[in-house]
């Protein structure tokens, strides 16, 4: 396995290119191949570039362009990139360890590897692991300066986001998904009353023990006698996506049930409906408060964790928690509220706050909890379950809309750093 190939880097996005290395690259000599503002880029970085891009696309198997084409497109993306890294200096963008850290376990997971494994397989292929974490820093910054500046050029109103639901393609988007398995007892259109008779009588049973609580797919498993089944997961599948045989019937089931058996010209089938997603959207919702204590230079982690817990103990004894935070809790947006963070839904927040807050009972104060931003007690004072069906339909069209626009203004504003640019191209 090629791990480059996994790594699809900024740089080649949208670019046709070569698939195997070019004899020319190696001949270029190190020198300045073109000035982008206060930077360089060095002959050796270009022939680098077309080397990891040519074994690539040879993975790929794509079609190769003419020599020319592939240094001149991989020169253009270079000069790119090189003017969003500027972009980023200048604003401050800057990628923590820790951050770049959690990107390179999310690649080494995406190769099914461990980081150490990685590593290894990188050193296998003569790949170096401190130059692809520079790669991936480098495209991190990019992706973040992309993000600033492409997402204030984008405006979107909510008639643009109605007009785009009542739409033919808006409806197909947010329509629900089931996930279904299905199993099918092929019989002959012209089989013998005799046949049919005992299809019908295995049918029956195996109906009869999954509604006894077996498993589906166990008693499909073990029910091949005398006539076989076959068929298996459909995967998820929209409405419209399912056979016309189905439309009318996975609707009315519910995740968990089987639906009675249907005969066509093929046989016997049977559906189960294993999941559904996108509709009812029922989510818990918590009120809380909590009082942050951050380690710093002249408070340490324990001592950190030492002041929540007496915190939570004069919360425990009778004092306001909401005194407490205004006057203990170091989180700017929450202090002078008290510690109010309102009504929270899943996902919100980061998830050791989130299981320290659901395992806390209403009119309850939580054990210390650390998360990346300190030390935490949360006061839990409500819940409460929220349909937030028509909020997810609109949010989802709302992104939609958003990725497509992105893109179109993604291209506008690179055309428009380039030309503003001095590029002098040796």
């Amino acid at each position: 396995m090629n791990i480059k190939t996994l790594l699809l880097p900024l740089a080649l996005a949208g670019v046709m290119l070569l698939t195997a290395p070019l004899q020319a690259a190696t001949e270029i000599v190190d020198q300045v191949v073109a000035i982008v503002d206060d930077d360089v880029i060095m002959a050796s970085e270009l022939r680098e570039r077309v080397d990891a891009v040519s074994e690539n696309l040879k993975a790929r198997g794509m079609q190769l362009p003419p020599e020319d084409q592939l240094i001149r497109d991989t020169l253009d993306r270079l000069i790119l990139e090189s003017i969003q890294i500027q972009m980023g200096q200048r604003a401050g963008v800057r990628i923590s360890d820790d951050q770049l850290n959690a990107a390179m376990q999310r690649i080494a997971a995406q190769n099914r590897m461990t980081l150490e494994q990685f590593t290894q397989a990188l050193a296998q292929q003569g790949q170096s692991y401190d130059a692809m974490r520079e790669q991936v820093r480098r495209e991190m910054i990019i992706q973040r300066v992309q993000a600033g500046n492409v997402n204030q050029r984008i405006q979107i109103t909510e008639q643009e986001v109605g007009n785009f639901m009542s739409t033919q393609e808006g409806q197909a988007l947010t329509q629900p998904e089931f996930h279904l398995l299905h199993a099918l007892m092929p019989i002959d259109p012209d089989a013998s009353e005799r046949t049919i008779e005992a299809a019908t009588a295995q049918v029956n049973g195996v109906m009869k023990r999954i509604r006894a609580g077996e498993s589906f797919k166990k008693v499909l498993q073990t029910s091949n006698q005398p006539y076989a089944f076959s068929g298996g997961d459909l995967g998820w599948r929209k409405l419209e996506d399912l056979p016309s045989l189905f439309i009318e019937i996975v609707p009315n089931l519910s995740p968990g049930q089987t639906a009675d058996p249907v005969r066509s010209g093929s046989g016997f089938h049977i559906v189960y409906l294993e999941a559904v997603r996108g509709l009812d959207q029922i989510v818990t919702q918590t009120k809380a408060r909590h009082i942050l204590v951050k380690p710093s230079e002249i408070m340490t982690e324990d001592q950190a964790r030492e002041l929540v817990e007496q915190l939570r103990s004069r919360a425990l004894a009778g004092e306001d928690f909401a005194d407490l935070a205004k006057e203990y809790s170091e989180d700017i947006g929450s202090a002078q509220e008290g510690g109010e963070l309102g009504w929270t839904m899943p996902g919100q927040m980061v998830p050791q706050f989130e299981e320290a807050m659901a395992a806390t009972a209403v009119d309850q104060i939580s054990q210390p909890v650390r998360t990346q931003f300190g030390w935490h007690i949360i006061k839990v004072e409500g819940r409460r379950e929220q349909d937030m069906t028509s909020e997810a339909t609109r949010a989802k069209a709302m992104d939609y809309v958003h990725n497509r626009k992105y893109q179109e203004e993604l291209d506008a504003w690179l055309r428009q750093i380039r030309d503003e640019a001095f590029v002098d191209i040796k």
